[in-house]
C-alpha cells in the first residue's frame, strides 16, 4: 500500500480539508473556527495513522491481521470457502486503534469478496455474518486455507481492500482498513495452535495469534 510516511494514503484528502479550511480561516481572523478545524484535522491524521512495523516471526507463526482486542478464540465450521472445521479468531478494532489491516500469514490470494449486510455492533456475535464485510481466502504452499473477513460496524461505513485473487502475499503486508472501528475475524486451519484468549491487546503484523505445526 503506498502511502506517505505514517499516514494512509486514503486519510490525506479527509486530512488535508479541514486543515487548509483551518488555515484560511485562521487568516482571516475567524480563530475560533479555524482552531476546531485544526482539531479535527489532527483527529482524522490519527485515525488513519500507519507506524512502520517490523515483522520478525518463525515461518510457522500467525500474526493478528489488526490492533485491537481479541474477543473470540472458537473452534467452528467454516464450509463456504475453507470446507469444514477452523479456528476462528477476532479482533475488535475501537476508534482509538491503528486501522490498518495486514496479511496474517505468506500465501496466494485465491478470492476476495465484498459482501452487503447490515451495519450492527461490530462486538456482536451475529455480525460476522450479518454485517457489510470483505472475505479474503488465502492459499499458502501446502494448499491449507485461511479466511479474512473485514467486518463493518455500527460506526464504520467503509471497508477498503485492495488485494485481487492472484496476489502473492506476505506476513505483515498491509492490505486495507475499516474506516471508524470495526473488527476483523480470522479463520484458519484446524490444526492451527491458538496463542491468543479473549481480552489480549493485539497489534497487527507483530503480535503472534496462532502457530501451524
Amino acid at each position: 500500500m503506498s502511502r506517505v510516511p505514517l499516514i494512509a494514503r486514503e486519510g490525506l484528502i479527509p486530512t488535508l480539508i479541514p486543515a487548509v479550511c483551518s488555515i484560511v480561516l485562521l487568516s482571516a481572523g475567524i480563530k475560533g473556527f479555524s482552531l476546531l478545524l485544526a482539531v479535527l484535522a489532527v483527529g482524522i491524521a490519527l485515525f488513519f495513522r500507519d507506524p512502520v512495523r517490523i515483522v520478525n516471526i518463525r515461518d510457522n507463526d500467525i500474526v493478528s491481521p489488526a490492533d485491537g482486542r481479541i474477543v473470540a478464540v472458537d473452534r467452528r465450521e467454516e464450509k463456504k470457502h475453507l470446507g469444514g472445521d477452523s479456528l476462528r479468531i477476532s479482533v475488535f478494532m475501537s476508534i482509538f486503534n491503528v486501522h490498518i489491516n495486514r496479511i496474517p500469514a505468506d500465501g496466494r490470494v485465491v478470492e476476495v469478496n465484498h459482501i452487503p449486510g447490515g451495519f450492527k455492533m461490530a462486538h456482536l456475535e451475529e455480525a460476522g455474518t450479518e454485517n457489510e464485510r470483505s472475505e479474503v481466502v488465502l492459499e499458502d504452499e501446502k494448499g491449507r486455507r485461511s479466511l479474512i473477513v473485514q467486518v463493518a460496524g455500527l460506526v464504520a461505513r467503509r471497508i477498503i481492500c485492495h488485494l485481487s485473487p492472484g496476489d502473492q502475499v506476505k506476513a505483515g503486508e498491509r492490505f486495507g482498513l475499516i474506516c471508524f472501528g470495526s473488527r476483523v475475524d480470522v479463520y484458519l486451519p484446524p490444526e492451527t495452535e491458538p496463542r491468543v484468549s479473549v481480552g489480549d491487546r493485539v497489534k497487527a503484523g507483530i503480535s503472534v495469534i496462532g502457530a501451524l505445526d
